[in-house]
């Protein structure tokens, strides 16, 4: 086992900071990286040291730059890299160099991000697994149309289309019929490639009356998995996440139990070591679940399942990371030692235009009235009067998470707070 001592955040923004706020109570110093157009952003002034990354690419290719993101690790001499979420959080040649110049890559192993961060092969694993699925075809770079509309037909519409790699519902796209495939695959590889250096896409059928259900888990380099039961994430827009939930109200016991054993089955499957999230659809009409993805990192909605279990996520990655068994310490106990308590909801608060079909908005934040209260949690990265919110990047703002004793009180406190 090996004390990690300073952490790079190979990332920006609100989950930098989340980063760093976990290494420090953990007394491990800090290091971030900072794109041209962020050199006045928050992360960068809330860590020991920042470091410019990517400085002849614009905004978002500076963050995806590996080999700048290294030689800054070495230079500011750090034992590990976190990725955060989004960005190269999923990416095996990241993981790859990270292991290759002697730094932790906290988070899944490479041989597990090749087979993981793919969510076509990642299916294959769930089918071996005996976890059902749902059909899907995948995409090629160059691809006959001829054939791709006979096999979409075959499934059936409406379908959507996906990016293989990475998440955040980044490529998604809903195909209602055969006249609407080439344009949105061709829109979808384009958004997939932006997002995550990789244009790779499928399709698969599409579920109209289902609810998101995804199940945290925690793996140790020594064979042992936990999960921290199950969030609801049904609650999107544009296929983004908006508002998240935990637990799973609404779910039957013996319905949550098979689900949390299915996600554990998958990561055994791989032997799975990190923070990960294995992601399912249920479907609200026959109650069947089947597997969609597996998130191999943090994910933006950690804070519900945090709230419910009193586990810090951030925490008990480097812990792994560090070596350290499941039941060494509180953030990494035994499945039996794991309880929910309470309810938490989390709403992404973001700049929009509403006048513009809540689209993307940016420029300086003129006035800002924050929530506070007991129960409410926030995770922020711009959200202070004079801050400016540049166009480069998502439009996440802050996120509010409301915790309390059942669901009705915690809507309460959070209608509260949004208010």
């Amino acid at each position: 086992m090996k004390k990690i001592k300073k952490i790079l955040a190979a990332n920006r923004s609100e989950i930098a900071i989340r980063i760093f706020r976990a290494a420090e109570e953990s007394g491990i110093k800090t290091a971030a990286i900072y794109s041209k157009e962020d050199r006045f952003a928050l992360h960068r002034f809330k860590t020991d040291e920042s470091y410019q990354v990517g400085k002849n690419k614009g905004p978002i290719q500076s963050y995806l730059d590996i080999d700048s993101i290294i030689t800054i690790a070495q230079k500011a001499n750090v034992d590990a890299i976190h990725p955060g979420y989004g960005f190269l959080s999923e990416n095996p040649d990241f993981a790859k160099a990270c292991k290759e110049n002697n730094i932790k890559f906290i988070g899944p192993t490479v041989e597990i991000l090749n087979k993981l961060g793919n969510k076509v092969e990642a299916k294959k694993i769930a089918d071996e697994a005996g976890v059902n699925t749902i059909s899907s075809i995948l995409i090629p770079s160059k691809y006959d149309i001829n054939s791709l509309s006979s096999a979409a037909n075959k499934i059936g519409y409406p379908l959507i289309v996906k990016a293989s790699w990475g998440g955040g519902g980044r490529g998604m796209r809903i195909i209602q019929n055969e006249s609407m495939l080439i344009d949105q695959i061709e829109t979808a590889k384009s958004e997939a490639k932006k997002a995550f250096g990789k244009d790779e896409i499928f399709i698969e059928k599409y579920v109209s009356d289902a609810a998101h259900i995804e199940v945290q888990i925690l793996g140790d380099e020594h064979g042992n998995l936990i999960h921290l039961f199950e969030r609801d994430c049904s609650l999107q827009r544009r296929y983004q996440k908006i508002v998240e939930r935990a637990p799973a109200n609404f779910l039957e016991e013996e319905t949550r139990n098979k689900i949390c054993n299915a996600a554990i089955k998958i990561a055994e499957k791989v032997k799975y070591v990190g923070a990960g999230t294995v992601e399912f659809l249920l479907d609200r009409t026959t109650k069947e679940f089947y597997f969609i993805e597996v998130n191999p990192r943090i994910q933006v909605e950690h804070t519900v399942t945090e709230q419910v279990t009193g586990i810090d996520i951030v925490k008990a990655q480097i812990e792994i990371a560090e070596g350290k068994k499941i039941g060494s310490s509180s953030n990494l106990p035994m499945q039996k030692n794991i309880q929910l308590n309470g309810y938490a909801i989390q709403c992404r608060i973001t700049t929009e235009d509403p006048l513009n079909n809540f689209m993307p908005d940016y420029g300086k934040i003129i006035t800002y009235r924050s929530a506070s209260g007991f129960g409410i949690r926030l995770d922020g990265a711009t959200a202070t009067a004079g801050s400016v919110v540049t166009p480069y990047y998502d439009s996440l703002l802050v996120k509010v998470t409301s915790w309390a004793n059942n669901s009705e009180e915690c809507r309460k406190r959070m209608d509260r707070a949004l208010r």
